[in-house]
C-alpha cells in the first residue's frame, strides 16, 4: 500500500494528533530497530521511511547535515551517527516505533542498550560492500536478544552492486536463512525497481520518486524464468520449515498469497528464516515495500515471549505479559543528560500503562520515583503524551535516582529484569581542567556523561593525582571531549591516550596472608591460605570456597573475597587491573575475640599481593579484529604498514576492484592507523576495528611498558 506524495502533506497534519491519542491495538504496534555497519545507510533508509510515511514533509540528508535523526552537532559535522534516536510514524494503521542506531564500533553500546528492548530489527547492508565487519557485530548482538529480523540490501544504484553476492556473503557469514521475497529489476545505474515473488508483481520507480508514486507492471517475459525458478526456491524453503505451507505444496495446492505471508510472518518471528529486500534509500526506490515487510513479517509487542523478570526479596519469577491490563512494569534502557532541561529517560513499557506524574518503584535500586512529563520522540523533538501504555517506547524527565538497564514498576507487583550488560572500554586519556571555572565543573560534567554512556569511566589516581577518562575508541572518547565543550563549556587539556592493559599470572601457587595488629583493648586477627590459578582468556575472576572443619568461619569468607577482588585492582607488574586468575580459599584460622570482616578482608589482599609476584605476571594487550576496505591497487602498501603494526592478517578477499582484509592488531599500534590509511590509498579505503580479546604479550615489549610505567610514576 502506497502514500501518494502529493498528501503527505495533509498525512503530516494529523499525525500528531493520532500519536497523542495513542489508539492502536498492541498488534498494530511494531518497535524496531535500524542496523548495520558503519555507512551501509541506516539514517538514510530512516529519513526516507519517516518521509514516505508522512511523519516529515521534507527529506533530509546525511551528507548535507540535515538530517532528522543525526541531530547532534558533532553527527552532522562527521556524517556518522553517533546516539540511537527514536522516532515514530504510521504506515496502513500501523504505529512504527524506530530506533536509529550507530554503525561505528566505538558506539557499539548504543545498538546494545536499543536491542534489549525492540522486538524487530531492520539490517541494512551495503549493495557494492555486501556484510562488512560491524554488520557481524550487530547481528551477533541481535542474535543474543533473540530480534526478529529482515535484510534490506541497500545502494542496488551504485556501480559495484551485486544483489545475489551479498545475498551469499549473507548465508556464508551470518549464517542466516535468507529467504528472497525480492529481486532487483536492472543493477548498477540501470537499477529501476524490484519484482516481488510474493505476488507475482514487478514494482517500478520513477527516478525522481517525489513527482510519481511507483508503479505496478506485469513481469516482463524475459524475466519469468528466474521469478518462477526462485519462486520455486522460496515455497521450498517455507515447505521445509512450516507444516501448513508442506501439506500444500505436497498436495500440488496454488498457495495463496495471504497464507504465503502469514507462514513468513511466523517464521521470521520465530527467527527461522530472514527474509531479504532490496532497493536504494538515497533515491527513495523500495522504501514502501520495506515499510510494508515491517508490517506484514516484523513481530508485535503480543507476538514475543512476555519478559521474564525475577521477584524481589524472594525466589521465582514473574512473567509481564505485554497487556495494558498487567501491572505497569519498563525498562530504562538509555539516559540523557540535558545541561537545561536535566536527565530524560528512555523507556520501554512492556506491561501495563502509567501515567504523568505516577509514582513507581524503581527496584534495581529499592527506591520510588515519581514520572515526570511523558514524551514521544522524534529524534530529538519531544511530543508530549498523557500516558505511556503496553508496548510503548516513551522518555520522561525527572527520574533523579533511575539510570540504563534500570527496571520501574509498580509497588504492587516489584520485579526486576534483567539489567543490559555493556563491554568494557579500552582505551584511556588524561584530562585536566584549563581554569579554575573549568575545575568546578569538572567533576559534575563528567559524572553526567557517565551516566548517561555506560562505556565511559573516569577513574582518579590516586598516586598522580590525575582523572583518567576511558571509553571504546579515539572517536568515542574525542566526541565526549567535543560535548563538554560544547554542550557544558568545559574546556580541558588532554593527555596521551593509553592503552587499557590488564595483567594476569601464568603458574598456579599458594600464598599465605596474615593481618595481625594490637595496640590496647580488641585487636585485629585474620589469617588466610590461598591457592592463585591461571584462568582461561576470558574467563575474569572466579572465586572457590573450600574451607572445611571451620578453620574459618562462614560469615568471613565474603570479605575474604572482597579483599581479593581489591587486591586485583593493582597488579604485581605495573598496576595494572590482574584478570583471568581463579582464586581457592582453602585454609586458615580465626581468633574468637580479635577477628573481624576488615582484619580477613586485608590478610586477603595481602595473600593476592604476595601470590601475584611468585606466580610469574604477565601482561596482557587488547587485540582488535579490524576490517580495511580499499580499492585493490593499495592493497600492497596498505598490507605492509598492517605487518608493521603487528597485526595478523587472517584473510584478504577481493571483490570487483575493492579488496577487503580483516586481521587482528594490537590496540596499541591503531594509534594514527586512520591518518596512514587516508595517505595510502587517497582517501578512498575505510576501516573498522572492534575489540576481540586479551592476549599475553611479548617479554621484551612487557619490559619496555613496565619499565615506562615505572618511569612515569
Amino acid at each position: 500500500m502506497f502514500i501518494i506524495v502529493g498528501e503527505k502533506l495533509k498525512t503530516a497534519l494529523g499525525e500528531k494528533d493520532k500519536l497523542m491519542s495513542r489508539t492502536f491495538p498492541l498488534e498494530k504496534i511494531r518497535n524496531i530497530g535500524i542496523i548495520a555497519h558503519i555507512d551501509a545507510g541506516k539514517t538514510t533508509s530512516t529519513e526516507r521511511i519517516l518521509y514516505y510515511a508522512g511523519r516529515t514533509y521534507k527529506i533530509g540528508s546525511v551528507d548535507e547535515g540535515t538530517a532528522v535523526m543525526d541531530w547532534m552537532e558533532q553527527e552532522r559535522e562527521r556524517g556518522i551517527t553517533i546516539t540511537s534516536a527514536a522516532t515514530t510514524c504510521n504506515w496502513r494503521e500501523y504505529c512504527i516505533n524506530i530506533i536509529d542506531t550507530p554503525g561505528h564500533v566505538d558506539f557499539t553500546a548504543e545498538v546494545e542498550r536499543s536491542l534489549r528492548v525492540l522486538d524487530g530489527g531492520v539490517v541494512i547492508f551495503d549493495g557494492v560492500a555486501g556484510v562488512e565487519a560491524q554488520s557481524e557485530a550487530v547481528w551477533h548482538q541481535a542474535d543474543k536478544y533473540h530480534v526478529a529480523r529482515i535484510c534490506f540490501i541497500n545502494k542496488m544504484d551504485r556501480t559495484g552492486a551485486d544483489f545475489y553476492h551479498t545475498v551469499a556473503m549473507i548465508k556464508e557469514r551470518l549464517r542466516a536463512n535468507a529467504l528472497l521475497i525480492q529481486l532487483p529489476l536492472g543493477g548498477e545505474s540501470s537499477f529501476h525497481g524490484i519484482i516481488d515473488l510474493i505476488e507475482n508483481k514487478a514494482i517500478v520507480f520513477s527516478n525522481n520518486p517525489d513527482m510519481a508514486p511507483p508503479v505496478e507492471e506485469a513481469i516482463a517475459e524475459g524475466d519469468k524464468a528466474a521469478v518462477a525458478s526462485h519462486y520455486q526456491a522460496l515455497v521450498e524453503k517455507l515447505a521445509e520449515n512450516d507444516d501448513q505451507i508442506m501439506l500444500m505444496y505436497l498436495n500440488g495446492q496454488d498457495i495463496p498469497v495471504p497464507q504465503l505471508k502469514a507462514a513468513i510472518r511466523r517464521l521470521t518471528i520465530s527467527s527461522q528464516v530472514v527474509p531479504i529486500l532490496c532497493g536504494s534509500a538515497l533515491r527513495g526506490k523500495g522504501i514502501q515495500p520495506l515499510l510494508d515487510a515491517i508490517v506484514d513479517y516484523l513481530p508485535s509487542p503480543l507476538d514475543v515471549p512476555p519478559i521474564p523478570a525475577s521477584k524481589v526479596k524472594e525466589e521465582g519469577e514473574i512473567i509481564c505479559q505485554a497487556s495494558d491490563d498487567e501491572p505497569f512494569s519498563a525498562l530504562a534502557f538509555k539516559t540523557v543528560s540535558d545541561p537545561f532541561m536535566g536527565r530524560l529517560t528512555y523507556l520501554r513499557v512492556y506491561s501495563g500503562k502509567a501515567k504523568a506524574g505516577a509514582q513507581v518503584l524503581n527496584t534495581s535500586m529499592g527506591q520510588k520515583e515519581r514520572l515526570g512529563k511523558l514524551y514521544v520522540m522524534h529524534a530529538d523533538h519531544r511530543e508530549e503524551v498523557a500516558q505511556a501504555d503496553t508496548g510503548s517506547i516513551v522518555a520522561t524527565l525527572g527520574l533523579k535516582k533511575t539510570s540504563t538497564g534500570d527496571t520501574l514498576c509498580d509497588a504492587a507487583r516489584p520485579a526486576l529484569f534483567e539489567s543490559i550488560r555493556f563491554s568494557e572500554p579500552v582505551l584511556s586519556m588524561a584530562v585536566e581542567p584549563k581554569s579554575k571555572a573549568d575545575r568546578d565543573k569538572l567533576d559534575d560534567v563528567l559524572v553526567k556523561l557517565a551516566v548517561e554512556d555506560p562505556t565511559f569511566k573516569i577513574h582518579n589516581d590516586p598516586e598522580t593525582g590525575q582523572t583518567l577518562i576511558s571509553g571504546m575508541g579515539e572517536l568515542h572518547l574525542e566526541v565526549l571531549l567535543d560535548r563538554m565543550f560544547r554542550e557544558f563549556g568545559v574546556k580541558v587539556n588532554v593527555g596521551k591516550p593509553q592503552v587499557a592493559y590488564k595483567e594476569t599470572i601464568t603458574i598456579p601457587v599458594e600464598s599465605e596472608g596474615r593481618f595481625i595488629r594490637q595496640s590496647g583493648g580488641k585487636g585485629q586477627y585474620g589469617h588466610v591460605w590461598l591457592k592463585l590459578e591461571p584462568g582461561e582468556r576470558g574467563s575474569g575472576f572466579e572465586f572457590c570456597d573450600k574451607i572445611r572443619s571451620g578453620a574459618i568461619p562462614r560469615e568471613f569468607v565474603p570479605p575474604v573475597e572482597a579483599g581479593i577482588k581489591t587486591a586485583l585492582q593493582n597488579g604485581a607488574l605495573a598496576g595494572y587491573p590482574a584478570i583471568d586468575i581463579k582464586a581457592t580459599l582453602y585454609d586458615g584460622s580465626f581468633h574468637e575475640v580479635d577477628s573481624s570482616d576488615l582484619a580477613f578482608k586485608m590478610a586477603a589482599s595481602i595473600a593476592v599481593k604476595g601470590g601475584l609476584r611468585k606466580a610469574k605476571p604477565a601482561l596482557l594487550e587488547p587485540i582488535m579484529e579490524m576490517e580495511v576496505v580499499t580499492p585493490s591497487q593499495f592493497l600492497g602498501d596498505i598490507v605492509g604498514d598492517l605487518n608493521s603494526r603487528r597485526a595478523h592478517v587472517q584473510s584478504i578477499q577481493s571483490h570487483e576492484d575493492f579488496s577487503s582484509i580483516r586481521c587482528f592488531i594490537p590496540l596499541a599500534e591503531t594509534f594514527g592507523f586512520a591518518s596512514n590509511l587516508r595517505s595510502l590509498s587517497q582517501g578512498r579505503a575505510n576501516h573498522t576495528m572492534q575489540f576481540y580479546r586479551y592476549e599475553q604479550l611479548s617479554a621484551n615489549l612487557t619490559e619496555r611498558i613496565v619499565t615506562r610505567m615505572g618511569r612515569d610514576r
